[in-house]
Order: structure tokens, then C-alpha cells, then sequence
């Protein structure tokens, strides 16, 4: 159960598929280099590895409890949190006027990645503060920025999001939670709010809600909610700590993962009202929130593309000792490790590529994020809103994926707690549903990505992607034509299945929806292809300088992604565009 964090393969993707020169060209960024940001990768590295990998399993085991109205983290989680926040690690991201470091959200998602992989539940609590920190940054007056950021950056508060609530689901314009107005600017909530992720816990001195709920006059539907802080300590002009909310956990979720993250009920108000801030305007919370949202959703991504490094890494290191069969090779008829036996071996290959390929789309998406966060570039901006769905959906689909290998890779064995196999999968499995389910995510591609700009971002990216695909025709060896071929029949297969999305999405909508998942799918499969073709060209142009066994199996990885990963989005076009004609003709009460 080590974890080791793959800090070459990281410092490859910034290095060469994103490029330092282009994160060092942005305003604030000017001193980000290969050096500066290797340094704080090692020390994230020892960190992760060192202090909350060993922690994993019995937070898994021992989970989060609620006792007498207060949250106990388990074992172990209150020293490394606060060891997390001395060591500066919540700030990195963000503005050094409010205490933090100033480095780009690109170095900042690497970092999320190792505290992800190293524990998913403890990943989760600074994942939400920098959501809330986002909105405020964004949509707070001065003076909440004053009082609430410089806490929450440095991780000494930690910061939530309650959005639903029983009735609502993912149907946010449902709640019903109630802000009544005091008649001084402030207000005071009365509701429940459900699935609140770190909603209470004894890590922090202070935990900053950030709450949508509606006001007496409020219209019905989204136009209605408005945005509002509700500290669980009340917070004095001068930023110390007052008296204690009317707010408070009822209950925590019993949860199939993620144990170690308390998930907590909320009620607001059972006395005389929580008391809150509006953030903004009224009737814009959900528009406010979708900040914290979007944020989140980049940040799901990498929460897949880390758990399937973890499911990888033990299952490598399982297949390379447990002997069992007679090898197939001609070499050795006796034993050997089952890393020997062709499927195994396929397996794991299978998780390393598809890992390797959803790390590279997810660092490019926050390098768009970048782009746009500092320049407020609209190229920048498209891209970034182009890639977040593809990023959620197909990166935490493959981290369910890549679990799932790592428990057959194992064997019977997987199936058994012990092993820890099955936690990375039970962990794994909330990531295609909150923050937006990835059918979710998929209709947010099919119709506000691609069919509301006429796919003018998608062929953006096209143009992009076959460009340098093309590129690999001027390289030797059979990898690059190998590889261009089957990226380049995959950029033809999304080319035509995005031309379908948009004419149908215009005349059927119910049609367009049906096919929306096949098509994020094939979108992702080919993306990560492209990312990894990028990959395989630097890797040779490293490999013309001399060997380099890191850059040798890069190269082999991408060949296995093209030519087994790749074409599998080809099969996804007939379900695509078909899938509405069966699913139609089912009356409801016989699906």
C-alpha cells in the first residue's frame, strides 16, 4: 500500500506537452521554471508518500465519526492536516496579497494529484476550500476577502459548498433552503443541505460555508437562488472568532468509500436562524457557485486520474511477486510472476496508458485554466470550457476503469480488504457522480460545448491536435507512423461524430442526449490519443539524444494507447448516433 508519486512522468507533461515557456509567459508566472517547480514536486513527493499514503488504509478503516454533535477524523488526520498547512501547501495556488504563493493552477494540480492518490479522503477537505477560496476570489466584496480569505488560503479554515438537498438532487434549482433578511444586510438560513463533504470535522479552527438558498421574494427555478457565507463560528470585523452558528451536522453519510471524508447532513437555523453574508447579488448564486463548481470538476478529474496511479502502482508491484503458472515465453518453463502471463501484462498496461494519457489532458486543461485566469484570453477560455467535461467524465470514468483492472490483476486476492485493491475501487466510485454525473457532464459537452458554438471549440482544438499529429510523419520509426495512423482515424471519428452532435442536437434533442455519453467517451479516447502523440514526439526527440529508459517506454506506452485505446472510440459512433431508436421505443414501464 506505498505510494510513490510519478514525478517524472509529471515534470515530462509540463516540461514538453505544456512547456514552462508558455506558463512562464503569463503575467504573475515570470519565474516558473523546470527548477523551481521539480523542487516543490520532490517535496510534495516525500510529503504524500511519507505522511498521508501511510494513512490510507486506516482512515479507510476507521473512517470519520460524529460524537455528541462533534466530527473525529481518524487516527493520525489532525497531525498530518496541520502538518499540510505548515508546510504551505494549501496557498500554492493562490494570490500572494492574501497570503498564498502565487504559482500556476498547472504546478497546483500535480500537487492535487499526489495528496489524491496518497489518500482520496484527505485530498477531499483542501479540494473544497480552494473552490470556496475560487468564489470569493471572484465574487466576494473587499471586506469578505479581507476577513475570510487569508484563513482559508492558509488552510488554518477550511471552506465547503452546500448545494443540494434532499428533494433536489441535481436539480439545483429545488432547494428550498430559506435566507430571510435581517434588515442590516445580513441574513439568516433556515433549510437542510445534503452530501456535504467535510460539512463538519475537527481539523480546523473554522469552517466557512458556502450555502445557496433563496430569499422570501425570490422567483421559482435557478434565477431564484442566491449565493451566502454561513461561518460555522461567527467571524468579528477584525477576523477573530466569535460565538458558534446556529448551524450543525446532523448526521454523517455511510458511505460504500471515502470513509476517512466525513460526509455530513446540515441544518441551518433550528433555533434563530444561521446567521450569513451574501456573496454578490441576489438571484446570481448559482451563476457564483458554478465558479467553486468548474474548479471542482478539473479537480474530480485529477481525483481519477490519481486513483487509477495508486490501483496501477500497487498492482504492478503485486503482479511482480506473486509467482504462479508456467511461463509462455520460451524462457522459463517454471514459475514466474504473474507480471509474466500476456493478460495480466495487458492489464497493466491497459491502466498505465490510460493513467498516463488522462494525467496529460487534465495538466492541458489547467493550463487553459491558467491562460484564461491571467490574460482573461477567450481562446483560452474555449479551451478550457471545451476540455472540463471531457476532463471530469472520461478521466473518472478511467479511474473506476483502472480500479477495477487493479482488483482482477490481483486476483481472488483483490476481492479480499486486506489487499487494499478494493478500497482504490470503493474509493473510486463516487467520482462519475458528484460534482455533476458524468451523463451530466456529457450533455454539458453535447449541448453547451459544442452544439450552443456551432463546435467552433472543438474545431479549434481539431486544428490544434491534427497539426500535431501530422507532425510525427517527419519522425523515424515505425512508432510515429504507427501511432499517426490511429490518432489520425481517431480525429477523423471525432470530426464526424461531433458534425452529428451538432445537427442533431439543433432538430432532436432527446436523440442528441441519448448518444451524449458514447460521444464524450469517443471525444476523451481520442484526446488522451492526441495527448499521448505529443507524448511519443518528444519522447523520440529525447530518444535521438541517447537511451533513456523512461522516454523508451513512454514512447512504447503511447504506441499501446494509439493502437489498442484509440480505436475503441470508433466502436462508440453506431451507439452514438443510434442509441435514441430502442431507447424510444421502450414505454416506461417497460424499461
Amino acid at each position: 500500500m506505498t505510494y510513490t508519486a510519478p514525478v517524472d512522468d509529471m515534470r515530462f507533461v509540463l516540461e514538453h506537452l505544456v512547456g514552462y515557456d508558455r506558463l512562464a509567459a503569463l503575467p504573475g508566472y515570470e519565474d516558473v521554471s523546470d527548477e523551481l517547480v521539480g523542487a516543490v514536486l520532490d517535496e510534495a513527493a516525500k510529503f504524500a508518500g511519507g505522511v498521508l499514503a501511510p494513512l490510507n488504509v486506516n482512515g479507510d478503516r476507521q473512517g470519520s465519526k460524529l460524537e455528541n454533535g462533534v466530527v473525529r477524523t481518524p487516527d493520525g488526520w489532525r497531525d498530518a492536516y496541520k502538518q499540510f498547512v505548515a508546510g504551505g501547501w494549501n496557498a500554492v495556488p493562490f494570490p500572494v496579497e492574501f497570503g498564498g504563493q502565487g504559482l500556476p493552477w498547472t504546478v497546483q494540480a500535480t500537487l492535487a494529484e499526489m495528496w489524491q492518490a496518497a489518500s482520496l479522503s484527505f485530498g477531499l477537505c483542501p479540494m473544497l476550500s480552494q473552490g470556496a477560496v475560487e468564489a470569493l476570489l471572484v465574487h466576494g466584496s473587499d471586506e469578505q476577502k479581507r476577513i475570510y480569505l487569508p484563513k482559508l488560503i492558509e488552510g488554518t479554515w477550511t471552506g465547503t459548498m452546500n448545494l443540494t438537498e434532499p428533494q433536489a438532487g441535481s436539480d439545483l434549482g429545488a432547494v428550498r433552503t430559506k435566507a430571510e433578511r435581517n434588515g442590516d444586510g445580513t441574513y439568516r438560513l433556515y433549510g437542510q443541505k445534503i452530501f456535504i463533504t467535510y460539512g463538519e470535522h475537527d481539523l480546523a479552527e473554522n469552517i466557512i460555508h458556502m450555502v445557496l438558498a433563496r430569499t422570501p421574494d425570490a422567483p421559482a427555478g435557478v434565477k431564484g437562488i442566491s449565493l451566502f457565507i454561513a461561518p460555522k463560528f461567527l467571524v468579528q470585523s477584525d477576523g477573530s472568532i466569535g460565538a458558534r452558528n446556529d448551524l450543525r451536522c446532523v448526521s454523517l453519510e455511510h458511505k460504500m468509500g471515502i470513509h476517512a471524508s466525513p460526509t455530513a447532513v446540515m441544518a441551518y437555523g433550528d433555533n434563530d436562524g444561521a446567521l450569513a453574508y451574501l456573496v454578490g447579488e441576489e438571484g446570481r448564486g448559482l451563476e457564483y457557485m458554478f465558479t467553486m463548481m468548474n474548479n471542482a470538476r478539473l479537480s474530480v478529474g485529477l481525483q481519477g486520474v490519481a486513483i487509477a496511479e495508486r490501483a496501477y502502482q500497487q498492482a504492478r508491484a503485486y503482479a511482480l511477486q506473486r509467482v504462479q503458472g508456467k511461463g509462455l515465453n520460451g524462457k522459463n518453463a517454471g514459475p514466474v510472476a504473474i507480471i509474466e502471463h500476456p493478460d495480466v501484462r495487458r492489464m497493466l498496461v491497459t491502466m498505465r496508458a490510460m493513467t498516463e494519457a488522462s494525467r496529460a489532458l487534465a495538466i492541458r486543461a489547467f493550463a487553459a485554466f491558467d491562460g484564461a485566469h491571467t490574460t482573461h484570453d477567450a481562446a483560452c477560455q474555449a479551451e478550457v470550457d471545451f476540455l472540463t467535461p471531457i476532463v471530469k467524465a472520461w478521466s473518472t470514468d478511467i479511474g473506476v476503469e483502472v480500479a477495477s483492472l487493479g482488483v482482477q490483476v490481483h486476483g481472488g486476492m483483490g476481492f479480499i480488504e486486506e489487499t487494499g485493491a478494493a478500497q482504490h475501487y470503493r474509493d473510486a466510485r463516487i467520482l462519475p457522480i458528484y460534482e455533476g454525473t458524468n451523463g451530466i457532464q456529457a450533455n454539458d459537452l453535447a449541448f453547451r460545448k459544442i452544439v450552443r458554438d456551432d463546435g467552433r471549440a472543438f474545431a479549434a482544438w481539431l486544428a490544434s491536435a491534427r497539426n500535431d499529429v501530422a507532425a510525427l510523419g517527419a519522425l523515424p520509426g515505425d512508432d510515429m507512423s504507427a501511432i499517426r495512423d490511429r490518432v489520425g482515424e481517431g480525429l477523423d471519428l471525432a470530426e464526424r461524430a461531433t458534425a452529428w452532435m451538432i445537427a442533431t442536437g439543433k432538430t432532436d434533442v432527446w436523440a442528441a442526449s441519448a448518444g451524449a455519453v458514447h460521444y464524450l467517451r469517443a471525444i476523451g479516447l481520442v484526446a488522451g490519443g492526441v495527448e499521448m502523440a505529443r507524448a511519443a514526439a518528444a519522447a523520440a526527440r529525447g530518444l535521438a539524444q541517447g537511451s533513456n529508459a523512461f522516454l523508451q517506454r513512454k514512447l512504447l506506452t503511447s504506441r499501446f494507447f494509439a493502437e489498442q485505446l484509440v480505436p475503441q472510440a470508433q466502436s462508440l459512433y453506431g451507439p452514438m448516433s443510434s442509441a435514441h431508436t430502442t431507447l424510444r421505443a421502450f414505454e416506461t414501464d417497460a424499461v
